[in-house]
């Protein structure tokens, strides 16, 4: 770069997820900064824009888009623009597609900048009252139920919180999911965070999943909606536990009566069901003892 010539960086400008006062006086100055703005939803960063009395060139670029336009985005910062970009609320990156903008510039060596800002999923996180000290953040929850399924005995046995982003209209059928997937787990809902009608509703998996299903046949459940699943308890451990030895047991009756040797049995059951070898072998002789009337 030649002296005097212009740096250029992207930066990432996290913005309110419901309440105008949520935006920080960085976010401000960057965009007041900024050569351009790239947007999400031009229309949505616009009316933000305008609140706060900034005039500013915007251009879309969306999940349609941004794969298309990522690298001549990315060629313009290295030329020496400073570019902002603003999801439609919240922190770009965060389940929304300025992951990919954030991703080009970095593997191209152009400057980015991120600033901290609102993010419904953290808020939620803490709003649950939840007291697992980990958290994971999926995204937002499947739609179709085979991916459902998968995911929710992905996670059974994670120990942390688990965060998805979820539509009014599919909330009730999740929390059907979520129901039958933690019947012992209190799940959270958390919906509209920082807005006027801000609610957080916490109970059981089925007490939450009853109260939203009332209120949809009541009428539409309305508003941007985070669920929050409480991480394992001991007691669901302890069953989780106690179903599994029982599953090996009725796995290991079934080899020895397959003819299968002790030995070998021990060893399927620790590559079937991750128990320890000991206990694995013990499984196997027992089953051994049953079935020769012992």
């Amino acid at each position: 770069m030649s002296n005097g010539a212009k740096a250029g960086k992207l930066v990432i400008c996290p913005t309110p997820i419901g309440n105008l006062g949520d935006m920080t006086r960085r976010a401000l100055d960057a965009l007041e900064a900024a050569d351009v703005v790239c947007a999400e939803d031009t229309r949505v960063t616009g009316k933000l824009l305008s609140a706060f009395g900034i005039s500013k060139r915007l251009e879309r670029l969306d999940e349609a888009m941004i794969g298309g336009r990522a690298g001549s985005v990315v060629e313009r910062v290295l030329a020496g623009e400073v570019i902002c970009y603003c999801s439609d609320a919240g922190m770009p990156g965060v389940s929304d597609p300025g992951l990919r903008l954030v991703d080009a510039a970095l593997d191209a060596g152009a400057p980015v900048e991120v600033l901290p800002g609102a993010t419904a999923a953290a808020t939620a996180y803490v709003a649950s009252g939840f007291a697992n000290p980990r958290f994971y953040f999926h995204g937002f929850f499947p739609r179709k139920s085979g991916e459902q399924q998968q995911v929710v005995a992905t996670l059974r046995a994670l120990d942390a919180c688990l965060l998805f982003y979820e539509s009014p209209n599919r909330l009730v059928a999740s929390l059907a999911v979520l129901a039958e997937a933690f019947p012992k787990r209190r799940v959270c809902v958390c919906r509209e965070l920082t807005k006027l009608h801000e609610e957080v509703v916490r109970g059981t998996a089925a007490d939450v999943h009853a109260r939203f299903a009332e209120r949809a046949a009541a009428g539409a459940i309305k508003g941007e909606i985070v669920l929050v699943v409480d991480g394992p308890s001991e007691a669901e451990a302890a069953d989780d536990a106690a179903c599994a030895a029982a599953s090996a047991a009725d796995r290991a009756a079934e080899l020895v009566a397959g003819g299968m040797r002790n030995k070998d049995v021990s060893k399927a059951l620790v590559k079937e069901f991750g128990i320890p070898r000991n206990e694995a072998y013990d499984l196997a002789l027992a089953a051994a003892h049953a079935a020769a009337g012992e």
